[in-house]
């Protein structure tokens, strides 16, 4: 076995499973800390090169490796909600839609975490690097959708809460810079990699082929590296469990990977042991989740606390439409979310887009459908969509086919801080009992949000087009969220949570939680940011490893 360490057992101080945005600042940090560092990702490592053109690329774009399609892109399906995600090296950012907003000062007084510590005086800071770090700035380019949904708004009386998003965009020198110029590394004093200058072609969440885009393995990540973390990608940790029979951890974990193909993730075939001192998980609510679950099921971390899995929280989010069969104006121009709006306190809305031709998610997508939540919606969804097309088949059949999607649509992502929440469970399936998997339960989460549907509705009109809903919220009463939180999250004991207020696992040493899984309430914004504060703030409180 090699070891990175002289005279010790491990081959790293810490290994993080995961690159997203928990894991690469907790690799960043402990690296200007001189620990050892690995970096276990399950995703491929992606360039501008091997980026798909479009979302139709499905091996390119979708990632499901046991069917052969390696990707970044992923959606898993539960009962309660489904569940938009991402995994590579850099984690969910290579297909996030760039957002980085700061959520209302009321969430730190909701939920678990609530009284953990002041977050109120805490967090600014942390918020302050974090944006600094992941290079925030306004959006510079308001392209036809953002025009469109502030027509919208000044129609609906809101049009005073339009704003441009904050987002993680190189836009380039703001009086001479000319779309897609090359620039010496902009962010880290020549430390950071040449970039290029935003192009608007909306293709963030089909990954940045332009290299604006200030995904992780432009900064967080590519310092660490930089600075001697060894990132291992296509490679699934199976197996944690403590070193020398010590229960609790505290002389360090093994960890058991296996490549993240086929071969590996059926048969076990590459499969690596590896030991270190320091263990983070970093692999996103989801993973994460589904990974204690099965260590704690199979004996190997008994002790994770019984609040594993509860409180998972998805923004109370929806998704809807409005698209423009034939229109004029070219809605994939811009960054994938550049504006946004308030309808209330608790309600906000984001304009987003797909670039040209990545029409896919155009096949989720339906007539809008208003009505109570349940078996009588489909019926409802029936008449609907029988009126539109007696009243104009030909604009019908247009608004429903997906190619030109992108081009003609505008996508309302909907977000809303009231608190709800889901609690999941490793459960043996029904239709497949040789295994066990993560599965949904508790109460349902709404699928309809009157407002944005009253806006949507009314806006469609205005612009001449036809407003949208999905069909999963229509058929199953299941949201769509990209946005999973909690499951993992903060609490004052075992009893409350899974972490305390400094990350760390409860019931062992030297095993932290930096993810979305740590947050204990809903943000009501996408919570990228948020992550990369808390982590931050969970790393200022890890000693420099002595020289």
């Amino acid at each position: 076995m090699t070891t990175n360490n002289k005279n010790q057992q491990y081959d790293y101080d810490y290994i993080v499973v995961g690159s997203g945005f928990g894991g690469s600042v907790s690799a960043h940090r402990l690296t200007e800390k001189n620990y050892s560092v690995a970096v276990m990702e399950m995703g491929r490592r992606w360039t501008p090169e091997n980026l798909p053109k479009n979302n139709w690329q499905l091996s390119s774009w979708i990632w499901r490796p046991m069917l052969g399609l390696r990707g970044f892109f992923n959606m898993s399906f539960f009962r309660h909600v489904v569940i938009l995600h991402g995994n590579a090296v850099g984690g969910g950012s290579i297909t996030y839609a760039n957002t980085l907003l700061v959520p209302p000062d009321h969430v730190w007084d909701d939920g678990a975490w609530a009284g953990l510590n002041d977050w109120h005086k805490v967090m600014p800071t942390h918020y302050e690097t974090a944006k600094r770090m992941l290079g925030v700035t306004e959006n510079r380019i308001v392209a036809p959708a953002d025009l469109a949904l502030k027509k919208m708004a000044d129609a609906y009386g809101c049009g005073d809460t339009w704003y441009k998003t904050d987002v993680g965009v190189f836009f380039g020198d703001k009086d001479s810079d000319v779309p897609g110029q090359s620039y010496p590394d902009p962010f880290f004093n020549g430390e950071g990699p040449d970039r290029n200058s935003c192009i608007g072609c909306g293709g963030c969440m089909v990954g940045c082929r332009y290299n604006a885009k200030n995904t992780l393995d432009k900064n967080y990540l590519y310092l660490a590296e930089k600075n001697g973390a060894e990132v291992h990608a296509e490679t699934k940790v199976v197996g944690v469990k403590p070193l020398n029979n010590c229960a609790d951890g505290a002389n360090g974990y093994e960890i058991t990977t296996v490549p993240s193909n086929f071969r590996g993730l059926y048969f076990g075939i590459g499969k690596r042991v590896w030991h270190c001192k320091s263990l983070i998980f970093a692999g996103s609510s989801l993973g994460t989740q589904e990974l204690l679950f099965k260590l704690k099921d199979n004996g190997s971390l008994p002790k994770i606390s019984d609040e594993l899995g509860k409180r998972v929280r998805t923004n109370a989010e929806s998704l809807i439409v409005v698209r423009v069969p034939g229109s004029t104006e070219d809605m994939s121009k811009g960054i994938a979310i550049g504006s946004g709006i308030h309808l209330s306190d608790n309600t906000h809305i984001e304009a987003t887009r797909y670039p040209a031709g990545s029409d896919f998610m155009g096949l989720m997508l339906t007539a809008l459908t208003k009505g109570k939540p349940g078996w009588t919606r489909p019926f409802l969804w029936a008449w609907v969509a029988m009126k539109i097309l007696l009243k104009n088949p030909i604009r019908a059949i247009k608004a429903q086919a997906p190619f030109g999607w992108a081009k003609e649509t505008i996508i309302f992502l909907c977000m809303q801080t009231i608190d709800g929440f889901i609690n999941m469970r490793l459960r043996r399936l029904w239709y497949w009992p040789f295994r066990k998997a993560l599965v949904t339960d508790g109460e349902r989460i709404p699928t309809f949000i009157p407002a944005a549907n009253d806006f949507a509705e009314k806006g469609a009109e205005l612009l001449g087009g036809l407003a949208g809903s999905s069909f999963p919220e229509i058929f199953f009463n299941t949201p769509t969220t990209a946005h999973c939180m909690g499951g993992c999250s903060m609490g004052k004991s075992a009893e409350h949570g899974v972490i305390d207020g400094q990350n760390r696992v409860f019931g062992y040493q030297n095993m932290m939680v930096c993810d979305g899984s740590m947050l204990g309430a809903n943000l009501g914004v996408n919570p990228s940011l948020t992550i990369t504060a808390l982590t931050e703030h969970a790393m200022s409180l890890i000693p420099a490893k002595p020289q």
